[in-house]
Order: C-alpha cells, then structure tokens, then sequence
C-alpha cells in the first residue's frame, strides 16, 4: 500500500475526529511546501513598484491582553508593539544580530561583565531621552521578582544593570552567559516615567517607527508612523491598524474581499484561495506539557504513553498540509545551539499505549486539557487531534478551550496545573537556554516537573562558555526529558501568511511583523 493510501486513511479518522470533511484537505503526494498563490518565493509583488503612503490593515488571530511590552508573554502584544518599542539589538531578515539602540555590538569585559553603547540623540514618543538610566531602568524593571513578568526566562542569569554614564550600560551575570547579546536582542526599552503610569498598559509610548493611535478593545487598534523617527530607512507606510479575528476562515474572507493586507496563521489548505501567501520554516513547537507532579499524568507509563499514542506524521502531513515537521523529543529546532541529534521520536504506536495505560491502572483516567483557540495555527484542531488520540488509547479526555487572557492565567498557575496543558513555544533565542528555562527546570514558567538533576544540567549549561561542552549539557537534559516524557513532543510548524496583491513583505525568521519592512504598491 502507498505512502498516499496510508496519509490519506489516516486524515479521513482525522478529519472525522474534528468533524470537518475531506474537500478541507490541502495537498497531494506532489506539494512541496513551497508558497502558493501568484507569489515568489517570498510573497513579493513581480516588478509592481512600492509607493510612499497608504495605510494598511492586519488581522490578527488573538487581542493583545496588554500592551506594556515587559509583562506578558504574548504574541499578539508583540505583534503591535515590536513597532512601537525598540530593543538594544535587533535580528535581520536572516537571523543575524545587529545593533539598533546599541551603537554598537556589545563588549564582554570578564566572565559575567559585559558594556554596551549606546547611539546617542534618541528620543521617546513623548520626548522622554533615552540614555543609560533609562536602559538599566528598562532591564531592572523586568527583572525584579515583584514584577512577576512572564519573559524573566529571557533575562535570566543577568543580576544587576548599571548606568556607567550617559550612553554605556553596564550588565552583570550570575555566571558567564554566553547568548547575553541574544538576550538583549529581546527586552524592548519603555521609559522610566511613563512606565509607572496607570495608562501604560494601554497607550505605549516608545522609541519605534511607528506611534500608537487608539485601541477599540474587541474591535482594533491603530498605529501611525513616527515622522520624527530617528532610524533610516524612515517607514513607507502612514498608518496599520490590527484587526482581532480568531476564526481563520473569516481573516481570509476579509483577505480576499480586501479587508485585510495581511493575515497571520493562514491554514495550509487555504494557501491556494489567498491573493499571495508566503510561508517560513517557523520557530514555534506545538507541545503539550504534561504534568509530571500530580495526578494520571504523574505516572511515567502513562506519560510515555501519550507519546506512543499520537499518530505526529499524520499531524504534520494532513492537519498541517506538510506545512510541518515532526519534533524529534525535544521543544528544540535542528537549527538551535543545543538540539540534540541522538534523539529521536516516540514513534506512533497505539497498541502500545493502550497496553502502557492499562499497566498503569490508568484506564479511563480523567485528563483535563487547557488550551485556546485562534492564537496560533490549528490550535483548537491540532488539541482536539490529540485529545482524541488519548481517548481512543483508554484516557477519559476533557478538552477546555479558554480565551487567550484566562487561558495564560492557568498556563502559568503553578500551583493548579492541569495534567495536560497545549502551548506553542515559540524560541526567539534561537538557543536552548530560552526553552529549557522556561519549560524544562522544575521552576521555569511552563514547566510541570520537579527534576533537580534537570535542574543543575540546565544551570551548569547556561554559563558554560566551551562550545562542545554546553552542547553535551543540553544533550544529557533532553535526553532526560525525553526519556521521563515531561512533555508530548508534537511539532515545529511553518508560518503561513496571506497577503493581499498590494502588500510587499517578506516573512522573517523570527516571525516579527515589522511595518517598516513592508510597503504597498500603486
């Protein structure tokens, strides 16, 4: 029997399972992966010229639920406000860092001291000066425990941010740490004073190319550019305003219609309806954690079973449109330092964990998993898939789909974890330490175990400056976490986007919507 006939009775029991029909599918024995539509390679617009002006509208498949840029781990947040906001260091189209309101790459003094300058003439969007206090400020804000900001992973090890004068910045570690420079390249600056007030959250102000306008909660938010804007190139664009649709098939009708410039998350089957669509190998890893410390899942057999009982090719290959690849037991992509090469998938066994479940006592345990829906690609599908996987291998599953809000609030309750909670990591980094901080130490944000020796691995990593050495670190972890099934490896997918035939841009590998990039023709 051909590949074809298995992928295809296995999307027939998929698509039953989420209660669509087979005229949903994308893709035959032939698709690439390459973007489809009237585009290029990257979604650009043939030989049509770019025009200065214009305005442009982006839908968006969740609200942010703050706009204070420090708080929150929140893709939507960082949709608008990676152009309101500016950080030290700045990733290229191609992944390389850069200096932006650093004036150059950073100096490492010794082991944990590290000095950066910055350019000097910068102002906020309210003319507050930014100068070193303001950094430091910016730095110490985050990291101070009071805060509680649900991006502490991505400063974690730095101890103390000095002003040494006008325009250098002093950063101290706990221990040397080699990705510091990736870790600047992600706190976004506020200023010191309109941070402390009430309207912060609401009405951002920061040093970017484009300038906050209104946000209509529920409805839109508005952006215009800064004509004041220090950098150069200056923006193209006048003004882009978020659209919040959480339904994919309604962002691509206003795509279609000409409502919408550029929607996020365009379904794989849809690639071929939109105007334009461009797709990039993406950084996010559909996961579920499982809880390791309490109830069904406490179980090892019972984890390592979830593992076995999820059919990841036909994820991948139908629900994603091969607009996928399966995770190889670890929240890591092959292009991050510290992947681990000598890992390899649960492979899709149900036999197995039916028989691993009923071992365990465990059949017709209640599993309960949290999850929302119009975040990220296929969220609310690719969560019901596995839930069904599970309850076809003897569990007893409850799928609770919450807004994006409330759906953070149990994602980081520690103290309430659920036995199974579906999260996309998304690792900007492009290192381990990021992931394994806030996912595999036993305190990180989403993690959902107790392992000390994962602990002290992690930690000896995380300031080990050999190479070779810090490598075999993070391979020894994920071999643990592999092994003790902390999580259900599922996926690294693509990102998808449509455009609408007037909008050049092409997709970065960091997945930021950089306004400033884009333009739109006559």
């Amino acid at each position: 029997m051909s590949n074809h006939t298995h992928r295809t009775r296995r999307l027939g029991a998929l698509l039953l399972v989420l209660g669509l029909t087979a005229a949903t599918a994308c893709g035959g024995d032939d698709d690439t992966g390459a973007d489809t539509g009237d585009t290029g390679d990257n979604g650009g617009s043939g030989d049509a010229e770019a025009v200065e002006g214009g305005s442009i509208s982006i839908a968006l498949g969740s609200e942010p639920t703050t706009l204070d840029p420090q708080i929150r781990e929140d893709g939507g947040e960082r949709a608008v406000n990676d152009n309101v906001y500016e950080t030290l260091l700045f990733r290229n189209k191609d992944g390389e860092l850069e200096p932006k309101l650093a004036a150059e790459m950073p100096t490492q003094i010794d082991d944990t001291t590290w000095e950066v300058k910055l350019r000097e003439g910068i102002t906020f969007h309210n003319d507050e000066p930014l100068n070193a206090e303001v950094v430091a400020a910016s730095f110490n804000r985050i990291i101070d425990p009071e805060f509680n900001s649900e991006q502490i992973g991505f400063v974690e090890g730095i101890t103390e941010i000095e002003a040494v004068d006008e325009t250098t910045v002093r950063f101290t570690t706990e221990g040397p740490d080699p990705i510091l420079p990736s870790r600047l390249y992600w706190i976004k600056v506020v200023p010191i004073e309109y941070s402390k007030d009430s309207a912060f959250a609401e009405s951002p102000v920061g040093t970017g190319p484009y300038k906050f306008v209104e946000w209509q909660r529920g409805q839109e938010l508005v952006l215009e550019k800064n004509p004041d804007y220090w950098g150069d190139p200056a923006p193209s664009i006048d003004e882009v305003t978020y659209r919040f649709v959480a339904e994919s098939g309604t962002r691509l009708s206003g795509l279609i219609s000409g409502e919408f410039d550029l929607i996020t998350n365009l379904l794989p089957e849809d690639a071929d309806q939109a105007p334009k669509s461009a797709h990039v190998q993406g950084l996010e890893h559909p996961v579920m954690i499982l809880n390791a410390m309490g109830g069904p899942t406490e179980s090892l057999e019972v984890r390592q079973a979830m593992n076995y009982a999820v059919d990841k090719e036909a994820l991948a290959e139908e629900l994603y449109g091969g607009f996928a690849e399966v995770d190889q037991c670890q929240i890591l992509s092959p292009t991050y330092a510290g992947f681990n090469e000598e890992i390899d998938a649960y492979p899709y066994d149900p036999e197995m964990a039916k028989q691993m479940i009923t071992d365990a006592g465990a059949e017709g345990a209640d599993i309960e998993v949290i999850s929302t829906a119009g975040r990220w690609l296929k969220d609310r599908e690719v969560t019901e898939a596995v839930a069904n996987y599970w309850t076809e291998a003897g569990l007893t599953v409850n799928v609770r789909i919450f807004e994006f809000d409330e759906y953070l609030d149990r994602l980081f309750d520690r103290e309430t974890r659920a036995p199974a909670i579906f999260v996309v990591s998304s690792n900007e980094l492009l290192d381990a330490a990021r992931v394994m901080a806030a996912y595999y130490a036993k305190d990180g944000t989403g993690a959902s175990n107790a392992n000390e020796e994962l602990v002290q691995l992690i930690d000896d990593a995380r300031v080990e400056t050999d190479a070779e050495a810090r490598e075999e670190l993070y391979a020894q972890a994920t071999k643990i976490a592999c092994d003790e099934a902390y999580f259900a490896f599922l996926l690294n997918i693509e990102d998808i986007y449509g455009l609408s035939e007037r909008l050049q841009w092409e997709p970065r590998v960091d997945a930021k919507l950089i306004v400033s990039e884009m333009s739109v023709t006559g």
